[in-house]
């Protein structure tokens, strides 16, 4: 990385925030009504560090392995870092999931629910937890189906004894987004959740007008991934 480059991320990302702020602004809300989740996969720590720096917190991880490659050092260094969980989970991972990460936005299935039910019986910490929708019912893709969402809500409290905090969601790539992030935002407000992980770097205004309370934004502040 080149000496300019570190510069250059720590102005990425304080353009990203500014332009999350006026997003909520322009909605109607205030800038603190939504979170910035800087999405931090397959970068490393001197890519972090700018981010850091500048005073942001609170980032987004795809996989546990890599993660517990690079952020206990990090949080070592800063104690008040909030790390999410935002890639698939393997249920044999996730007695390290919950050791590592502070919310974990990817409650996808029942295998996955009952394994850190099962964890969580065994550990102090109680990371968050979101329940990640299918909106667009992809079959290559994680989540619970919408039809499905309550049920599974149900199950999570009374099978499973989880807090679900929120709901996340991706939407098809070559579909407009903000008729998932509506979808998302209709499971949450019958379901009594008031926290909506939806939006990243290409519709993140999109999501925050539609309800977002956190937006998860990774190449626009980090740069392209190779």
């Amino acid at each position: 990385m080149s000496q300019t480059e570190p510069e250059e991320i720590k102005n990425r990302y304080l353009a990203i925030r500014q332009a999350v702020q006026r997003s909520a602004r322009d909605a109607g809300r205030r800038d603190t009504d939504v979170t910035l989740v800087a999405v931090s996969k397959t970068y490393g720590p001197v890519e972090i560090e700018p981010v850091l720096s500048a005073g942001h917190r609170i980032f987004g991880e795809n996989r546990v392995q890599e993660s517990q490659g690079k952020w206990p050092a990090l949080k070592a260094q800063f104690p008040d870092v909030e790390l999410h969980l935002i890639g698939p989970l393997q249920s044999n991972k996730a007695k390290e999931a919950i050791a590592l990460f502070d919310v974990i936005e990817t409650v996808d299935r029942a295998s996955i629910a009952e394994a850190l039910s099962k964890e969580l019986k065994k550990s102090d910490r109680r990371p968050k937890l979101f329940v990640q929708i299918n909106t667009g019912e992809e079959p290559q893709k994680a989540g619970v189906s919408p039809k499905e969402a309550d049920a599974f809500l149900k199950r999570c409290q009374d099978e499973w004894g989880l807090t679900i905090s929120g709901l996340m969601c991706i939407p098809p790539v070559d579909e407009p987004p903000s008729p998932h992030f509506a979808l998302l935002r209709q499971i949450a407000e019958r379901n009594g959740l008031k926290t909506l992980s939806m939006g990243m770097s290409g519709d993140f205004e999109a999501a925050i007008q539609v309800g977002a309370t956190h937006v998860r934004i990774g190449s626009a502040i980090f740069g392209a991934r190779s």
